[in-house]
């Protein structure tokens, strides 16, 4: 047959209707389907009765309500459930993926096994619960023995207030250690900012639904920053205001995140100068009298200048901004321009209902302490405090505590020690918590002053943006034990695993979910049977405590973790306010001004229990305090613009001492009055050195777990091929970037920093800012199965750690990097 165009063409049709007619395409197809049903982790439902089973999500500290799909006692589907106040319908693409963490056996421990290869090598042994606390309870007990209860630490990651996380605290005060250490996260953060300037430790809650002009300093709406399932929603409420030009959204952040790009204006200023211009905004509403001046005058402490009891004379937050923060100056330090700074600040302030929001991607990491007073301050010149649509401030949930008990006197010398992170010492006085110092202090001691290191809901050897360090002190610590369900790369370094339900499989608590304009509490229930030998980590700690006996025994009197729930559940009955049902027919933000006493739903407290282990609810639809009602907590019993607490805890620690020496340990270069306002410091932004002159930020997406979650294996799919290609993920490069350091689209190059590097592939993106290096956050797994495991790289092993003035939290957006090919 002669080649011709004509017969070309009939040769490519007939070889297309063979394909159609021959079965060997439907065959492979057949056997293809046939193959992946048998992955572990698909659902493959028998034939049965149907089910809904509903729930809380305790996947992040969003606590959002979902309903699960049962056939017989197969779970089949996982969404977001409509009669519950938190997010309506709504959920993230990981909370949808959730049954494959519990279904993917490739990823999760099975029962208790110990170590019998190289520490990290992930060999172990099964063995019995009983030898399991056989081999912690006889540690502890040795380390008492020896009169070393502080060489016990923990690392926590539940959610701070949740009753696993008093639990946990309790049994190391119990045996004597004062080492109790979480994960860091924005929580901190946002702990830290309202303590200082309002008093409060409850958490910082958004009115975002009823805002009119959301300014947002990080936060990745679409990322899925505080719970996507509730943040989404509100996205949607501002959208179709804004089609009304009833609202507006601006984003400030220095990356074209999706949040960025579907803004109403994005403001792209450098990294970690997002507070520079929260303080230039405030000094065009001072200097054009924008500010409410009734909340300022009535309300507040250290705005003006003022004179000390001593007859010293202190510069206020008015003059220091007045002369440091004009929008000139302003501009030099965020590369925006001057009329870009005055024209947000005149538009934020004639908005009738506007909130200025803190924080960075998910929320998964923490902030900068004087960042986020910078943004506070914002919102107290705005008037918006407690006031519809803006930042809402109270006390925690009426949750009862756990009652009080006794140490012995080793428990009690123990726990007096200073602490290895040196939190609460000389030079972090206002912190708990310091995971990152921790790390630190132990890779560089000779030998390891931790014995043993207990691991809770939390996975710092991939999560930590620290360089690597906790890895390096893991390495020391001569007995480490993981309570994670998972087989991340902590627990493959532990020595000992007592594996934790899933969440689908046990009951916790979500003490007022991040960022919720109102009062709630949520309890999740097991869906299903516990499909492994596997135990609740609460149980653990009791069960373990039991064997210590003694005093220790003493302190944990409880049958089981179900009653000291109840115990803390008790304390929301006696508030005599709140419900337990919630039909979704009005969403809950819009009724939230109501005055009236919430009368409760139910009649007495096992009613209520009965009702919270059924539908997991209880909240309160109205805000914390009433419109206009403060009730500030502070030394002055204002809100501080002044910080006294910070002034007092350098006035202490100065004491016989330098006050230059005590602020240089805390990290701030800022000198006189300045320390203890909102002021920006120069070091959080600058990274570019001489060898290495960029700067590396890492980013989040919603679709991608970046906490020590694993990310579900069917969101792989889920990413474009400039993002994951392959086995090989890719950094974020300005095509300026890239001309100037000859890079192109694909190229494989090695991304180093003093830390160490990461080699990546290179995409282009006009989003990404000249100058700096975006990587995604929640690749580069070494744990877990083919599916995760060798997927990418993990900025985290290349950040240079440093830390934030004052709060002492790692700062992970300052890196500095170059590019070299690879």
């Amino acid at each position: 047959m002669e080649l011709n165009r004509r017969n070309f063409i009939k040769l490519l049709v007939g070889g297309a209707v063979g394909m159609q007619v021959t079965p060997l395409p439907w065959k492979l197809t057949d056997d293809i389907a046939i193959w992946t049903q048998n992955w572990p982790w698909v659902p493959v439902p028998p034939v049965g009765a149907f089910e809904s089973v509903k729930s809380v999500c305790t996947l992040c500290p969003g606590g959002c309500g979902i309903e699960v799909r049962k056939v017989d006692d197969r779970a089949v589907k996982i969404e977001g459930r409509t009669d519950y106040p938190v997010n309506p319908g709504g959920l993230c693409p990981v909370g949808m993926g959730g049954l494959q963490l519990l279904y993917d056996e490739d990823i999760r421990f099975t029962r208790p096994m110990k170590r019998v290869g190289p520490r990290g090598a992930g060999q172990f042994k099964d063995i019995s619960w009983e030898e399991a606390l056989e081999m912690l309870s006889s540690r502890i007990s040795n380390l008492r023995s020896q009169g070393k209860p502080e060489a016990l630490a923990a690392v926590d990651g539940s959610m701070r207030g949740s009753t696993m996380s008093l639990l946990i605290e309790r049994f190391l005060k119990a045996v004597g250690s004062p080492n109790y250490l979480r994960i860091p996260d924005v929580e901190d953060t946002y702990w830290m900012t309202n303590v200082l300037m309002t008093g409060h430790e409850g958490p910082l809650a958004c009115d975002i639904e009823n805002a009119d002009f959301v300014l947002s300093f990080g936060c990745g709406f679409l990322e899925g920053w505080q719970g996507a399932g509730r943040i989404i929603n509100a996205w949607s409420i501002l959208r179709e205001k804004a089609l009304k030009k009833k609202a507006k959204v601006v984003q400030v952040a220095s990356r074209a995140s999706n949040t960025a790009s579907k803004a109403d204006r994005w403001m792209a200023v450098r990294p970690g100068t997002e507070g520079a211009l929260a303080l230039g905004i405030s000094h065009v509403l001072i200097n054009e009298g924008l500010y409410d001046k009734n909340f300022v005058n009535k309300h507040s402490f250290g705005f003006e200048n003022w004179t000390s009891s001593d007859g010293k004379e202190h510069i206020g937050f008015k003059a220091l901004v007045l002369k440091k923060y004009s929008p000139r100056q302003v501009a030099q330090i965020t590369g925006l321009k001057p009329s870009q700074i005055i024209s947000l600040a005149i538009d934020f302030a004639k908005a009738k209902a506007p909130v200025a929001l803190l924080g960075k991607g998910k929320g998964a990491l923490n902030g900068s302490l004087y960042e986020f007073m910078s943004v506070m301050a914002l919102n107290a010149l705005a008037g918006n405090l407690n006031q519809t649509g803006g930042l809402l401030i109270s006390d925690p949930l009426p949750l009862n505590g756990l009652p009080d008990f006794e140490q012995d006197a080793l428990a009690s010398k123990g726990t007096k020690k200073p602490r290895l992170d040196g939190a609460g010492g000389p030079d972090f006085p206002l912190s708990k918590s310091l995971l990152n110092k921790f790390a630190e202090t132990v890779a560089a001691s000779p030998a390891s002053p931790v014995d043993t290191l207990l691991v809770f809901s939390s996975n710092p050897a991939f999560t930590l943006p620290d360089g690597g360090k906790f890895r390096k002190a893991l390495k020391k610590i001569p007995f480490i034990v993981s309570f994670s369900p998972f087989r991340d790369e902590t627990a493959l370094m532990a020595d000992l695993i007592l594996p934790d339900h899933t969440y689908l499989e046990k009951m916790d608590d979500v003490p007022w979910p991040a960022a919720l304009q109102f009062p709630l509490y949520g309890l999740s229930r097991p869906v299903v049977e516990p499909l492994y030998d596997t135990r609740h980590s609460g149980e653990v700690i009791l069960q373990t405590a039991k064997k210590l006996g003694n005093t220790i025994g003493d302190a944990f009197p409880w049958e089981g973790y179900e009653d000291i729930l109840k115990i803390r559940v008790k304390g929301l009955f006696n508030s005599g306010s709140g419900l337990v049902h919630y039909d979704g027919s009005a969403p809950v933000w819009q009724r939230l001004t109501a005055k009236a006493a919430i009368k409760p739903d139910y009649k007495d407290l096992d009613e209520l229990w009965e009702f919270l282990k059924t539908d997991g609810l209880w909240y309160r639809p109205q805000y914390p305090t009433g419109a206009g009602e403060y009730h500030f907590k502070t030394p002055t019993g204002k809100f501080e613009f002044y910080s006294t607490q910070i002034e007092l805890a350098v006035s202490q620690n100065a004491k016989g001492g330098s006050r230059k020496k005590i602020l240089n340990a805390m990290g701030v270069h800022a000198r006189g009055d300045e320390v203890f306002m909102p002021h920006f410091e120069k070091t959080l932004a600058q990274a570019g050195t001489s060898d290495y002159p960029l700067q590396l930020v890492p980013y989040e997406m919603v679709n991608l777990a970046s906490s020590w979650v694993p990310n579900p294996p069917f969101l792989k799919k889920t990413l474009f091929d400039n993002e994951l290609l392959k086995d090989e993920s890719f950094a974020e490069i300005n095509p300026r970037t890239a001309d100037k350091y000859h890079l192109k689209e694909g190229q494989r190059v090695w991304v180093e920093s003093p830390s160490g590097k990461v080699k990546v592939r290179v995409t282009l993106f006009e989003g990404a800012m000249p100058g700096v290096v975006y990587l995604p956050l929640g690749l580069g797994h070494s744990a877990y199965d083919e599916f995760l495991k060798g997927k990418g790289s993990n900025p985290n092993d290349i950040i240079y750690p440093s830390k934030d003035p004052v709060s002492g939290l790692p700062v992970w957006w300052n890196t500095p990097v170059r590019i070299t090919k690879a």
